[in-house]
């Protein structure tokens, strides 16, 4: 509902405003956003663990640009209230249905895989509370993202519009299909594990793009495997690391 405001008032109201973000600035980040050290030591708990991995990434670091991404999203407006104060620990965390939100550590280093750029098209597959959707939303120009449970889909699109993603787009469906609509794309990441390589995903992936994945039975330890595709269509899958995700659900299990 739109608020009259008498013009007396209204300019009240403003002078508070201006007043308010004045002391903020003057204030620091501490009252303006008062998880953000939190979310600087999750950043380095991330960037520890890289290393400790190092060998199953074959790299020590990840790109600045998808830790600064990470730095900006604030992990806590994903999670259910009960737990905000768990939000920048390096876990998953229970977000209803069945389902959680990623470890940070896992966003991160399947956002880097996928090495995003501005320009790009990317597809999710599994938007859960859509906290790696916004992530790609810092990194990339359109975010298609598609989540099979309708509660949690129409809360995070709630959630991401509020929180001014206009570049992505929810959709709530079978994400083994992909989004044929929207295809092809630059990259494509699902967050659930498929006990293969769903083939219209790979269909949809755009020749020259990444694909990341977690692969392998459900409720037992998975694959992390990187699909690229080259220039010519041919694909290549490179297994990253041992993972456990919840699985890819839908018709195709029938």
């Amino acid at each position: 509902m739109m608020r009259y405001f008498p013009r007396q008032k209204q300019t009240l109201y403003d002078w508070q405003l201006l007043v308010f973000y004045l002391l903020a600035l003057l204030a620091g980040p501490g009252l303006a956003d008062e998880f953000q050290d939190q979310r600087q030591a999750m950043i380095e708990v991330i960037e520890a663990d890289v290393h400790r991995t190092s060998l199953y990434l074959d790299t020590e670091a990840l790109d600045d640009n998808v830790l600064d991404a990470m730095q900006r999203v604030p992990r806590h407006q994903f999670v259910p209230p009960e737990w905000q104060d768990k939000a920048y620990e390096n876990r998953p965390l229970p977000i209803g249905h069945g389902q959680t939100i990623s470890q940070p550590y896992m966003v991160a280093v399947m956002t880097d895989l996928l090495k995003p750029e501005k320009g790009q098209r990317v597809l999710e597959i599994g938007t859960g509370s859509g906290y790696q959707a916004a992530v790609l939303a810092e990194l990339t120009a359109n975010v298609f993202t598609m989540e099979i449970i309708e509660p949690l889909g129409i809360q995070a699109r709630e959630r991401l519009q509020r929180l001014g993603y206009q570049n992505v787009e929810v959709r709530i469906g079978d994400g083994y299909y992909g989004w044929e609509e929207q295809a092809p794309f630059d990259a494509i990441v699902v967050t659930a594990a498929a006990s293969q390589i769903p083939p219209p995903l790979v269909k949809q992936l755009k020749p020259g793009g990444r694909m990341i994945i977690p692969v392998g039975s459900p409720f037992m330890v998975q694959q992390l495997v990187l699909v690229e595709k080259d220039l010519q269509g041919t694909l290549s899958v490179r297994q990253i690391l041992p993972v456990r995700f919840v699985p890819l659900t839908g018709s195709h299990d029938e």
